[in-house]
C-alpha cells in the first residue's frame, strides 16, 4: 500500500466531512431562523439545500469504501475511515431533521403562532453548539471537548421535556384545531432538535474511538445519592 497516497485520500475525506458539517450547521441555523421569523422563502431554501448534503454523504461514503477495498488501511487509519463513515451518517440525519423543521415552517405558514417561541430557540442554540463542538472535537481529536458535548445533551433533554409538557397542554385543551395543530407541529420541531443533539453526541462519542479505540461512555449526571456518598 502506498502510505503517502492513503494519507492524501484520508485528507480529502477529512476535508469533505468538514464541508458536509458546515452545510449541516447552516441548514440547522437557517431552519431555526425560518421558524422564528416565519420566513417561508428561507424554509424552502433549507429544503432545497438538503440534496447537496445527501450528495456529499454519498461521495464521502464512496471514497471510504474505495479506500477500504483498494488500500486496506491499518490500525489508526482504519479507525479514521470507519469513524468517517459513521460521522457522515449522523450528519446526514441532522440535515434531514433540519429539512423536517423547515417543512413544518412551511405548513405553519404565516398564521400567528400559539405562543411566543422561547424554549425551542434555546434548544436550537444548544443543539447547534453541540454540533459545532462535536465536529471541532473530531478535527482536533479532543477527547475533553467531546466529553463536554456528551454532557451538554442533558440540558437539551431537560428543555425537550419542558416543551413537551407545555405543548401537550395546548393539545389536550382542544376546542381550537388551529392551536392544537400548531402545538403538535411545534412538538415535532422540539423532537427533531432533541434528535440533532443526540446525533452530535454520537459524533462526540466516536472521538474516543478515533483517539483511544473505545467509544466514550454515555454521560449521566450524578445522582444526589452519589453526591452524598463523596
Amino acid at each position: 500500500m502506498n502510505d503517502g497516497r492513503c494519507r492524501r485520500e484520508l485528507e480529502r475525506i477529512h476535508h469533505d466531512i468538514l464541508r458536509m458539517g458546515a452545510l449541516v450547521e447552516e441548514a440547522i441555523h437557517d431552519a431555526d431562523r425560518a421558524l422564528m421569523t416565519q420566513n417561508l422563502d428561507l424554509a424552502r431554501q433549507v429544503v432545497e439545500a438538503d440534496d447537496a448534503i445527501d450528495e456529499l454523504e454519498r461521495h464521502i461514503e464512496a471514497q471510504c469504501i474505495s479506500l477500504l477495498a483498494l488500500k486496506r488501511p491499518l490500525a489508526g487509519d482504519l479507525r479514521t475511515v470507519t469513524t468517517a463513515m459513521k460521522v457522515i451518517t449522523d450528519l446526514e440525519r441532522m440535515g434531514d431533521h433540519a429539512t423536517e423543521i423547515a417543512t413544518i415552517t412551511l405548513k405553519l405558514g404565516a398564521t400567528p403562532l400559539v405562543k411566543p417561541l422561547i424554549d425551542i430557540p434555546r434548544m436550537s442554540a444548544l443543539a447547534l453548539q453541540m454540533v459545532h463542538e462535536s465536529l471541532d472535537a473530531l478535527v482536533r481529536r479532543d477527547v475533553a471537548l467531546a466529553t463536554k458535548v456528551c454532557r451538554d445533551d442533558d440540558p437539551v433533554d431537560e428543555l425537550y421535556g419542558f416543551v413537551y409538557d407545555q405543548l401537550l397542554g395546548f393539545i389536550y385543551k382542544g376546542g381550537d384545531k388551529v392551536r392544537a395543530g400548531q402545538a403538535l407541529n411545534l412538538l415535532f420541531v422540539a423532537r427533531f432538535l432533541e434528535r440533532i443533539a443526540d446525533h452530535a453526541t454520537n459524533i462526540a462519542e466516536r472521538v474516543g474511538y478515533l483517539v483511544n479505540g473505545e467509544l466514550l461512555k454515555p454521560y449521566s449526571a450524578p445522582s444526589s445519592t452519589d453526591s452524598d456518598a463523596k
